[in-house]
């Protein structure tokens, strides 16, 4: 394994590009890497997530965070200055992606070595006890995948709660508590005072077994930083990829599955669909916009939606829901 150094950038639109560069171009013949990165204040949407709705707009535009949406899915996440983000970036086996234990696991191990008894809780977080510490997700594409999360160190915590707006779906389980009670910061658990840099390091010697000095390292080329300015502007400087354009809608139907809320939004005229959008914040494999091509001015009956997805394999597009269950929430009674 590599490690990419981003040369100090805190860039969320840079970051996220050079991220998308690795896996896109860089060779994973028997190869892999580990990228490191610390965002200015930003929020980070998920993938299949509609932007609006996951963000406090006055909030946001009067503190100057970023608002980028990312390649995987999941939910929207808070970063600054305080939280170090790690990428694994890896072929694709077959077996590895919705493996969050394979990629967590170096994380919680180093950081036990710390004094703090993190581990692995649900679907994609790392907690201590019932704090939050870390939350992760994964994208694949064309046999390379990479798995993704945070490490708040020692993020500004009442800002997380300020500028995310709580998805009800998620709260509807009177234990589940609100953002800010159920998150905390990895240096109220160490045992010793670390500097980011120094926890950085610490993180380093556990992967690679050797000082950070020593670390085997990708250093990405002029040519390299060229194709991440690229990306960065056609994709994560682009309003319409961030925030795009909120559907109109007159049938919403959201339920919270054991692989995350699924919400869809459709546009029912004349008993027809004439429009549907797939938001939530699941990890699939395959684009969800597919599944909404399929159904999309088909009839609003069971018989035809059932028609339309006979033979696809939704868990390709949503990780392990049954077809049933999704029928189901396409017809849901509010």
């Amino acid at each position: 394994m590599l490690f990419i150094d981003n040369q100090g950038i805190n860039d969320p639109r840079i970051n996220l590009a050079i991220e998308e560069f690795v896996l896109r171009h860089l060779p994973m013949d028997g190869e892999s890497y580990l990228l490191f990165y610390i965002n200015e204040p930003s929020i980070i949407i998920g993938k299949h997530q509609n932007t609006v709705e996951e963000i406090n707009a006055e909030y946001v535009k009067e503190h100057g965070i970023h608002v980028v949406r990312r390649l995987s899915g999941g939910g929207a996440v808070y970063h600054d200055l305080g939280n170090l983000n790690f990428s694994f970036l890896t072929q694709d086996d077959g077996q590895s992606f919705h493996n969050f234990r394979k990629f967590t696991e170096p994380m919680t191990e180093a950081l036990r070595e710390l004094g703090v008894e993190a581990e692995l809780s649900g679907r994609n977080d790392l907690q201590v006890g019932e704090k939050k510490i870390s939350g992760n997700a994964q994208f694949s594409t064309r046999g390379r995948m990479f798995s993704h999360g945070t490490l708040m160190f020692d993020s500004e915590l009442d800002n997380v709660h300020s500028a995310l707006k709580a998805n009800p779906e998620k709260f509807k389980s009177k234990s589940t508590k609100s953002v800010r009670s159920r998150v905390a910061n990895i240096s109220e658990f160490m045992n010793e005072k670390l500097t980011m840099q120094e926890f950085q390091d610490n993180i380093l010697r556990h992967i690679f077994k050797t000082e950070p000095s020593e670390v085997p390292q990708y250093v990405l080329t002029e040519e390299d930083w060229q194709k991440i300015r690229e990306i960065s502007e056609e994709r994560y400087r682009n309003w319409d990829w961030n925030y795009g354009q909120s559907p109109e809608y007159n049938v919403k139907h959201a339920k919270k599955f054991p692989v995350g809320i699924i919400d869809l939004r459709m546009d029912v005229k004349d008993g027809r669909i004439e429009n549907i959008t797939i938001f939530g914040d699941f990890f699939g494999v395959g684009d969800a916009s597919e599944v909404a091509d399929l159904l999309r001015g088909k009839r609003y009956e069971e018989s035809e939606i059932r028609a339309a997805l006979e033979g696809v394999n939704l868990k390709h597009y949503f990780g392990n829901i049954e077809t049933e269950d999704f029928i189901g929430l396409v017809f849901l009674e509010d």
